[in-house]
Protein backbone atom coordinates (compact mmCIF):
# COMPACT_ATOMS: atom_id res chain seq x y z
CA UNK A 1 0.00 0.00 0.00
CA UNK A 2 1.34 3.43 -0.95
CA UNK A 3 0.39 6.37 1.26
CA UNK A 4 0.90 9.87 -0.15
CA UNK A 5 0.71 13.11 1.83
CA UNK A 6 0.25 16.63 0.51
CA UNK A 7 2.60 19.48 1.50
CA UNK A 8 0.07 20.96 4.00
CA UNK A 9 -0.35 17.53 5.61
CA UNK A 10 3.43 17.12 5.95
CA UNK A 11 3.68 20.61 7.48
CA UNK A 12 0.94 19.78 9.99
CA UNK A 13 2.71 16.50 10.87
CA UNK A 14 5.99 18.32 11.46
CA UNK A 15 4.25 20.87 13.69
CA UNK A 16 2.73 18.07 15.77
CA UNK A 17 6.08 16.27 15.94
CA UNK A 18 7.80 19.49 17.05
CA UNK A 19 5.16 20.00 19.79
CA UNK A 20 5.89 16.55 21.25
CA UNK A 21 9.63 17.36 21.41
CA UNK A 22 9.31 20.72 23.18
CA UNK A 23 9.62 19.22 26.66
CA UNK A 24 12.88 17.53 25.57
CA UNK A 25 14.25 20.75 24.04
CA UNK A 26 14.64 18.96 20.69
CA UNK A 27 13.51 19.47 17.11
CA UNK A 28 12.16 17.14 14.40
CA UNK A 29 14.58 16.17 11.56
CA UNK A 30 12.70 18.38 9.05
CA UNK A 31 11.17 21.83 9.53
CA UNK A 32 8.46 21.46 6.87
CA UNK A 33 7.68 19.83 3.52
CA UNK A 34 10.20 22.04 1.65
CA UNK A 35 13.00 21.02 4.02
CA UNK A 36 12.06 17.35 3.59
CA UNK A 37 12.04 17.57 -0.23
CA UNK A 38 15.36 19.45 -0.25
CA UNK A 39 16.98 16.72 1.86
CA UNK A 40 15.65 14.01 -0.45
CA UNK A 41 16.94 15.85 -3.55
CA UNK A 42 20.44 16.05 -2.04
CA UNK A 43 20.75 12.27 -1.60
CA UNK A 44 23.26 10.94 -4.19
CA UNK A 45 21.71 8.31 -6.47
CA UNK A 46 23.89 5.19 -6.43
CA UNK A 47 27.33 4.81 -7.97
CA UNK A 48 28.67 6.49 -11.08
CA UNK A 49 27.31 4.90 -14.26
CA UNK A 50 29.52 2.89 -16.62
CA UNK A 51 30.14 3.97 -20.22
CA UNK A 52 32.04 2.43 -23.10
CA UNK A 53 33.80 3.34 -26.32
CA UNK A 54 35.58 1.38 -29.04
CA UNK A 55 39.05 1.77 -30.54
CA UNK A 56 40.40 0.06 -33.64
CA UNK A 57 43.52 0.00 -35.78
CA UNK A 58 43.60 2.68 -38.50
CA UNK A 59 47.07 2.06 -39.90
CA UNK A 60 48.11 0.33 -43.09
CA UNK A 61 46.56 -3.14 -43.49
CA UNK A 62 48.24 -5.75 -45.74
CA UNK A 63 46.01 -6.67 -48.69
CA UNK A 64 46.72 -10.39 -48.15
CA UNK A 65 46.28 -12.27 -44.87
CA UNK A 66 46.13 -9.31 -42.47
CA UNK A 67 46.57 -10.09 -38.79
CA UNK A 68 43.36 -10.57 -36.83
CA UNK A 69 44.22 -7.77 -34.36
CA UNK A 70 44.17 -5.25 -37.22
CA UNK A 71 40.52 -6.03 -37.97
CA UNK A 72 39.15 -6.14 -34.45
CA UNK A 73 37.37 -3.44 -32.47
CA UNK A 74 38.50 -3.08 -28.86
CA UNK A 75 35.92 -2.21 -26.22
CA UNK A 76 36.90 0.03 -23.28
CA UNK A 77 34.61 0.38 -20.26
CA UNK A 78 34.92 3.29 -17.85
CA UNK A 79 33.16 5.59 -15.39
CA UNK A 80 33.09 9.38 -15.70
CA UNK A 81 36.37 10.24 -13.95
CA UNK A 82 35.15 13.70 -12.94
CA UNK A 83 32.09 12.27 -11.21
CA UNK A 84 34.25 9.62 -9.51
CA UNK A 85 36.61 12.28 -8.10
CA UNK A 86 33.67 14.43 -6.99
CA UNK A 87 32.18 11.42 -5.21
CA UNK A 88 35.39 10.84 -3.24
CA UNK A 89 35.83 14.52 -2.33
CA UNK A 90 32.19 14.91 -1.25
CA UNK A 91 32.17 11.80 0.95
CA UNK A 92 31.38 13.02 4.50
CA UNK A 93 33.34 10.07 5.93
CA UNK A 94 36.57 11.78 4.80
CA UNK A 95 35.76 15.27 6.13
CA UNK A 96 38.40 15.28 8.87
CA UNK A 97 40.68 12.78 7.13
CA UNK A 98 41.76 14.95 4.18
CA UNK A 99 44.68 17.33 3.70
CA UNK A 100 43.53 20.29 1.60
CA UNK A 101 46.99 21.85 1.38
CA UNK A 102 50.55 20.45 1.22
CA UNK A 103 52.57 20.44 4.41
CA UNK A 104 56.01 19.54 5.72
CA UNK A 105 56.44 17.50 8.87
CA UNK A 106 59.54 17.36 11.07
CA UNK A 107 60.44 15.19 14.04
CA UNK A 108 60.60 16.84 17.47
CA UNK A 109 64.02 15.31 18.08
CA UNK A 110 66.65 16.03 15.44
CA UNK A 111 64.37 18.16 13.29
CA UNK A 112 64.37 15.51 10.55
CA UNK A 113 61.87 15.64 7.68
CA UNK A 114 59.16 12.98 7.95
CA UNK A 115 56.96 11.60 5.21
CA UNK A 116 53.71 9.76 5.78
CA UNK A 117 50.77 11.12 3.80
CA UNK A 118 50.90 11.99 0.12
CA UNK A 119 50.42 15.74 0.66
CA UNK A 120 53.58 15.83 2.81
CA UNK A 121 55.76 15.16 -0.25
CA UNK A 122 57.85 17.66 -2.21
CA UNK A 123 55.91 17.22 -5.47
CA UNK A 124 52.61 18.41 -3.96
CA UNK A 125 54.43 21.37 -2.40
CA UNK A 126 55.91 22.30 -5.79
CA UNK A 127 52.53 22.01 -7.52
CA UNK A 128 50.93 24.25 -4.90
CA UNK A 129 53.66 26.84 -5.54
CA UNK A 130 52.84 26.80 -9.26
CA UNK A 131 49.11 27.21 -8.52
CA UNK A 132 49.74 30.14 -6.17
CA UNK A 133 51.86 31.99 -8.76
CA UNK A 134 49.00 32.14 -11.28
CA UNK A 135 46.30 34.73 -10.54
CA UNK A 136 43.68 32.55 -12.23
CA UNK A 137 44.36 29.59 -9.94
CA UNK A 138 45.63 31.31 -6.77
CA UNK A 139 43.89 29.97 -3.66
CA UNK A 140 42.67 26.76 -5.32
CA UNK A 141 42.96 23.39 -3.59
CA UNK A 142 45.34 21.00 -5.34
CA UNK A 143 43.82 17.54 -5.92
CA UNK A 144 46.44 14.96 -7.02
CA UNK A 145 45.05 12.10 -9.11
CA UNK A 146 46.69 8.74 -8.34
CA UNK A 147 46.18 5.93 -10.87
CA UNK A 148 47.08 2.27 -10.89
CA UNK A 149 46.53 -0.79 -13.06
CA UNK A 150 47.37 -4.48 -13.19
CA UNK A 151 46.91 -6.98 -16.00
CA UNK A 152 44.31 -9.57 -15.11
CA UNK A 153 41.76 -11.86 -16.75
CA UNK A 154 38.10 -10.94 -16.45
CA UNK A 155 35.54 -13.59 -17.27
CA UNK A 156 32.83 -12.35 -19.63
CA UNK A 157 29.93 -14.74 -20.32
CA UNK A 158 31.48 -18.05 -21.49
CA UNK A 159 34.80 -16.60 -22.65
CA UNK A 160 37.82 -14.94 -21.08
CA UNK A 161 38.72 -11.41 -22.09
CA UNK A 162 41.86 -9.81 -20.76
CA UNK A 163 41.66 -6.28 -19.39
CA UNK A 164 43.77 -3.86 -17.45
CA UNK A 165 41.58 -2.76 -14.52
CA UNK A 166 42.29 0.95 -13.98
CA UNK A 167 42.02 2.23 -10.41
CA UNK A 168 41.88 5.80 -9.10
CA UNK A 169 42.38 7.58 -5.80
CA UNK A 170 43.13 11.15 -4.71
CA UNK A 171 46.24 12.16 -2.80
CA UNK A 172 44.35 14.36 -0.32
CA UNK A 173 42.98 11.41 1.67
CA UNK A 174 45.40 10.27 4.37
CA UNK A 175 47.17 6.94 4.12
CA UNK A 176 45.55 5.34 7.17
CA UNK A 177 42.13 5.93 5.58
CA UNK A 178 43.26 4.55 2.21
CA UNK A 179 44.25 1.29 3.86
CA UNK A 180 40.98 0.92 5.76
CA UNK A 181 38.23 2.47 3.61
CA UNK A 182 37.08 0.78 0.40
CA UNK A 183 35.62 3.97 -1.11
CA UNK A 184 39.01 5.72 -1.37
CA UNK A 185 40.34 3.43 -4.11
CA UNK A 186 37.81 3.26 -6.94
CA UNK A 187 37.64 1.05 -10.02
CA UNK A 188 37.65 3.59 -12.84
CA UNK A 189 37.69 1.43 -15.96
CA UNK A 190 38.81 -1.61 -17.91
CA UNK A 191 41.48 -1.09 -20.59
CA UNK A 192 41.44 -3.55 -23.49
CA UNK A 193 44.43 -5.77 -24.25
CA UNK A 194 45.00 -6.67 -27.94
CA UNK A 195 46.00 -10.26 -28.64
CA UNK A 196 47.87 -11.87 -31.51
CA UNK A 197 49.71 -15.07 -32.35
CA UNK A 198 53.23 -15.78 -31.14
CA UNK A 199 54.40 -15.31 -34.72
CA UNK A 200 53.25 -11.67 -34.82
CA UNK A 201 53.80 -10.75 -31.14
CA UNK A 202 57.17 -9.13 -31.91
CA UNK A 203 55.84 -7.27 -34.94
CA UNK A 204 56.66 -3.52 -34.72
CA UNK A 205 53.16 -2.49 -35.85
CA UNK A 206 51.53 -4.65 -33.17
CA UNK A 207 53.80 -3.36 -30.39
CA UNK A 208 53.14 0.22 -31.46
CA UNK A 209 49.38 -0.39 -31.52
CA UNK A 210 49.55 -1.87 -28.01
CA UNK A 211 51.12 1.34 -26.75
CA UNK A 212 48.73 3.57 -28.69
CA UNK A 213 45.68 1.65 -27.46
CA UNK A 214 46.83 1.96 -23.85
CA UNK A 215 47.59 5.68 -24.11
CA UNK A 216 44.52 6.61 -26.18
CA UNK A 217 42.20 4.73 -23.81
CA UNK A 218 43.73 6.42 -20.75
CA UNK A 219 43.57 9.81 -22.47
CA UNK A 220 39.88 9.39 -23.35
CA UNK A 221 39.01 8.32 -19.80
CA UNK A 222 40.89 11.21 -18.16
CA UNK A 223 39.74 13.88 -20.63
CA UNK A 224 36.91 15.25 -18.39
CA UNK A 225 39.58 16.43 -15.90
CA UNK A 226 41.68 18.31 -18.45
CA UNK A 227 39.89 21.67 -18.27
CA UNK A 228 40.21 21.85 -14.48
CA UNK A 229 43.95 21.20 -14.63
CA UNK A 230 44.49 24.81 -15.68
CA UNK A 231 41.22 26.56 -14.75
CA UNK A 232 39.75 25.85 -11.30
CA UNK A 233 36.31 24.32 -10.92
CA UNK A 234 34.02 24.47 -7.89
CA UNK A 235 33.56 21.17 -6.05
CA UNK A 236 31.48 20.36 -2.98
CA UNK A 237 33.47 18.65 -0.21
CA UNK A 238 32.23 16.32 2.52
CA UNK A 239 32.03 19.15 5.07
CA UNK A 240 29.36 20.85 2.93
CA UNK A 241 31.62 23.68 1.74
CA UNK A 242 32.44 24.39 -1.91
CA UNK A 243 36.07 24.93 -2.94
CA UNK A 244 37.96 25.82 -6.10
CA UNK A 245 40.13 22.85 -7.10
CA UNK A 246 42.91 22.19 -9.59
CA UNK A 247 43.60 18.60 -10.65
CA UNK A 248 47.03 17.19 -11.38
CA UNK A 249 48.10 13.75 -12.59
CA UNK A 250 50.30 12.19 -9.92
CA UNK A 251 51.89 8.75 -9.60
CA UNK A 252 50.87 5.80 -11.75
CA UNK A 253 51.27 2.55 -9.79
CA UNK A 254 51.87 -0.43 -12.07
CA UNK A 255 53.91 -3.58 -12.61
CA UNK A 256 56.83 -3.54 -15.01
CA UNK A 257 54.73 -4.69 -17.99
CA UNK A 258 52.42 -1.69 -17.65
CA UNK A 259 55.40 0.59 -16.98
CA UNK A 260 56.91 -0.46 -20.31
CA UNK A 261 53.65 0.37 -22.09
CA UNK A 262 53.36 3.73 -20.34
CA UNK A 263 56.97 4.72 -21.07
CA UNK A 264 56.86 3.25 -24.63
CA UNK A 265 60.13 1.40 -24.11
CA UNK A 266 61.48 -1.97 -25.20
CA UNK A 267 60.74 -4.79 -22.75
CA UNK A 268 63.72 -5.16 -20.45
CA UNK A 269 64.72 -1.51 -20.45
CA UNK A 270 64.46 0.71 -17.37
CA UNK A 271 61.22 2.71 -17.30
CA UNK A 272 62.79 5.71 -15.51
Amino acid sequence: MCIQMSAPQINALMDLWAATLLEHNAEPPFRDSCDLCKTIDEIPVGDVKWNRFNIWYTGEVPPVNPSAWMQQSYEVWHCDVREVVHQILSNPSFTDKMDLQPFQEFSTSGDQRQYQDFMSGDWCWEQADIISEDEATHGSTFVPIILGSDKTTVSVATGNNEFYPLYLSVGNVRNNVCRAHKNVLVLLGFLAIPKTTKEHSSDISFRKFQQQLYHCSSSMILKPLKAAMTSPEVVKFGNGYHCHVIYGLGPYIADYEEQALLACIVHGWCAR
